[in-house]
């Protein structure tokens, strides 16, 4: 008999996640500024989400958002500096024991292999304590960082969909990868 979770109780016993160099938390209003550094970046949004054009549209983003259903979404807070340098979150779709990840990072972090460690915080927390069966990602297929991450992680590449969603006005194609429960054994094994 399969075990149920109740995954809201799940990501409610988990609001905090440690990794080696990072703080997964809630976010808080107070980190508008920190992300406004790079939700008001063009490089940064490109494939993500629409660049902010002000602190209140950050401060909108922040309450709206990450502050009014904060299960699952977390602010991802770089140990040394205290700085917060991103976001990360996991959706859940509980009927089907499934997950889906989708993150932001301030591009004066990248290549440090940040994203995948706070990922992996995910993924295990996902895995381990919530008994996903899979967690997936999307990535446009333009945003070959994104989907590196996904390849750092072990997650598999399934498919390349071609015109799958309207972003800015424009049809883009995507990828999506995901690992699943028995992926995940293996990796951490």
């Amino acid at each position: 008999m399969e075990e149920i979770v109740n995954i809201p109780l799940a990501f409610a016993e988990n609001t905090v996640l440690e990794t080696t160099r990072l703080h997964l938390r809630p976010l808080k209003i107070t980190d508008a500024q920190d992300m406004y550094e790079y939700a008001s970046d063009e490089e940064t949004t490109r494939y993500v989400f629409q660049q902010h054009r002000s602190l209140d549209d950050t401060k909108f983003a922040i309450a709206n958002y990450f502050m009014a259903e904060p299960l699952g979404k977390y602010a991802i807070e770089e140990k040394k500096s205290g700085k917060m340098i991103g976001t990360i979150d996991l959706r859940v779709e509980s009927n089907y024991g499934r997950g889906e990840i989708g993150y932001t990072l301030n591009k004066a972090y990248w290549g440090q292999g940040i994203m995948p460690e706070a990922a992996f915080a995910l993924l295990a927390l996902g895995f381990d304590k919530m008994k996903l069966v899979s967690i997936g990602a999307y990535h446009n297929l333009e945003n070959r960082k994104s989907g590196r991450v996904m390849e750092k992680l072990g997650m598999k590449k399934v498919t390349e969909i071609k015109s799958s969603r309207l972003w800015k006005g424009v049809l883009i194609d995507e990828g999506f990868y995901m690992m699943t429960a028995a992926d995940w054994q293996k990796r951490v094994m």
